[in-house]
């Protein structure tokens, strides 16, 4: 059988945190490899400026590489939690080839999160 639980592996891009107004890298580099796709979960608390996420990627460990992904590589949009999206939850899905990826934002005022839900692996179970 078959369950999201063993076949799923969630890790941290950007750190629940109070973020100032400014760009925001994510907090962590997530290594793809193993893995087919990946659900990149973005969420609001209470924000007063708009908050846009872009997804990052590239080959490099560091992403020294990192290039914006290009939408021909996504499901779905990169969202801007906007500033009346209060307590939000924001989905989409990378399907491009590139093995690390880090969730960015130029953040507006308030607390946000992103995380990276590595989905579809080659091997499991992953738990």
């Amino acid at each position: 059988m078959r369950s999201l639980y063993k076949d799923a592996l969630p890790k941290y891009s950007i750190y629940p945190a109070s973020l100032g107004a400014g760009a925001k890298t994510g907090d962590a580099i997530v290594d793809t490899l193993g893995y087919e796709t990946a659900l990149i979960i973005c969420g609001t608390g209470a924000i007063t400026v708009d908050m846009p996420f872009q997804l990052m990627e590239g080959d490099d460990s560091a992403l020294g590489d990192a290039a914006a992904v290009a939408d021909a590589n996504l499901i779905g949009t990169e969202p801007t939690g906007e500033s009346d999206d209060d307590n939000e939850i924001f989905t989409f899905e990378y399907v491009g080839t590139k093995r690390y990826l880090r969730v960015d934002t130029t953040a507006g005022t308030g607390l946000g999160f992103a995380a990276i839900l590595l989905i579809n692996p080659r091997h499991a179970p992953v738990q």
